[in-house]
């Protein structure tokens, strides 16, 4: 019935990522287990608030490049339904999963991973998950089950290594370049105070919100040693970064093309928990040699003759990061911003107000706003500082991208909430610019 339900689905045109495996479940409530146990490789969990969906990708080409074949929910379908999707649909013997932050839990009992990769959390959709702290109650909880096998976690997030603090045997992952990072934080920082005291973190380097290099003002505590690190690290804008990779012992100089700092941790992390699952470093230097971007993730296609550039943006954290990036790009661009207040997007759209927009303003020609929001939208970057001038509300997403892509500016650049990049997508689909749809 689940396969039956997959094969209209693509009939249809849709993606057939997550009713197949709802269907799945209710027929079969232990649907995902029984067949998590039988890859024969075992399962890799990967989860966080921004980077899984790249992280996995990176991951995918390391274990490809390890002679793996990885079950890998690539679409970014990461909650229960997907997760049993991914798993009917695919033959292989090792399972790569994205899993969502609050469904984490629940499925790490079902997948027993033989690695779990922490990468990072952040405010993200508080509508739906409150605050940190109900994300790091529950995190704190899976981290010493004994269903998780090897815990790969990110030294330079101090809510997570609060977690990983009394846990045994830990691989930790992070950046070792003091010049990478600024002497203070940024606007959307989370106040991360010391997990043992309560005492307020000192910082020598702040790297992407608040990850970076603390140490607590009153105890002991600080941060753990990563043992897989980057060093020398060079971002190049949108053609990417440059960075020396040190697995454990062993160092070697990396180039992808994957913009910003943001994603120099999740080639980190992807490295560390493919050291983690016993790939040789070689294996994974040869594997993060054979990168190509994700759709929405800094991938490029082609727009009425113009390369266009699409990132996702979904909170403040990422935003800033993926507007960090852009901002090092010489002149001034066309923008198309969709933002959108759907479900999978989080109702609350307030994080655009904690989002520093004011770091495109000189990079802006044009300015296109388009998606549900999309007056709330225009005002942000009215308030950021973009003229009137400059701006425009299309709320038909096929109409806003043509006109985004008719502007005179030196770059074409779309900047989508999630649902908003799913339906971008598949208009890319349909006009033959993009390869298949994942909506």
């Amino acid at each position: 019935m689940a396969r039956l339900a997959a094969s209209l689905l693509r009939v249809a045109g849709r993606g057939a990522t997550t009713l197949p495996g709802r269907i799945l479940i209710a027929i079969d409530p232990d649907a995902i287990s029984e067949r998590a146990a039988k890859l024969e490789n075992g399962s890799i969990v990967v989860s966080a608030t921004n980077g899984k969906t790249t992280t996995c990708s990176i991951l995918a080409s390391i274990l490809r490049a390890d002679g793996e074949r990885p079950v890998h929910n690539r679409a970014g379908a990461n909650m229960a339904g997907g997760i049993a999707s991914t798993l009917l649909d695919q033959e292989g013997d090792v399972g790569l999963f994205e899993v969502d932050e609050f469904w984490l839990e629940g499925l790490v009992r079902q997948l027993r991973p033989r690695a779990l990769v922490l990468g990072n959390l952040f405010r993200d959709q508080l509508d739906r998950y409150g605050e940190l702290d109900t994300i790091i109650s529950r995190w704190a909880a899976i981290s010493g089950s004994p269903g998780v096998g090897r815990l790969v976690v990110n030294a330079d997030d101090p809510s997570l290594a609060g977690i990983a603090d009394r846990r045994g045997e830990v691989l930790y992952f992070g950046i070792e370049d003091a010049s990478a990072g600024t002497p203070s934080p940024q606007h959307a920082s989370e106040q991360v105070r010391c997990p043992r005291c309560g005492s307020a973190l000192e910082y020598s380097a702040w790297y992407v919100g608040h990850l970076g290099n603390y140490r607590c003002s009153s105890c002991s505590w600080a941060r753990p040693q990563p043992q897989v690190s980057a060093a020398n690290v060079e971002v190049l804008g949108l053609a990417g970064s440059r960075f020396e990779l040190a697995l454990g012992d062993q160092v070697a100089s990396i180039a992808i093309p994957l913009p910003g700092l943001y994603n120099v941790y999740n080639a980190v992390a992807a490295a560390a928990g493919a050291m983690a699952s016993g790939v040789e470093p070689e294996v994974i230097v040869e594997g993060l040699g054979e990168l190509s971007p994700v759709f929405g993730r800094a991938e490029s296609v082609d727009v009425s003759g113009r390369d266009c550039s699409i990132l996702l943006v979904k909170n403040p954290a990422g935003a800033n990061e993926v507007m960090r990036t852009v901002a090092l790009e010489e002149g001034r661009h066309d923008m198309l911003f969709v933002l959108n207040d759907l479900i999978a997007d989080g109702r609350d759209v307030s994080w655009i107000w904690d989002a520093d927009f004011e770091a495109l303003v000189p990079r802006v020609a044009n300015a296109v706003c388009s998606g549900t929001r999309a007056v709330e939208m225009a005002l942000r970057l009215k308030y950021a500082g973009v003229p009137d001038s400059a701006l425009t509300v299309v709320h038909d997403l096929p109409s806003a991208l043509a006109r985004a892509a008719g502007g005179d500016g030196d770059r074409l650049l779309a900047f989508p909430t999630y649902t908003a990049m799913l339906e971008l997508r598949e208009h890319l689909v349909d006009e033959g610019a993009a390869r298949e749809s994942f909506a």
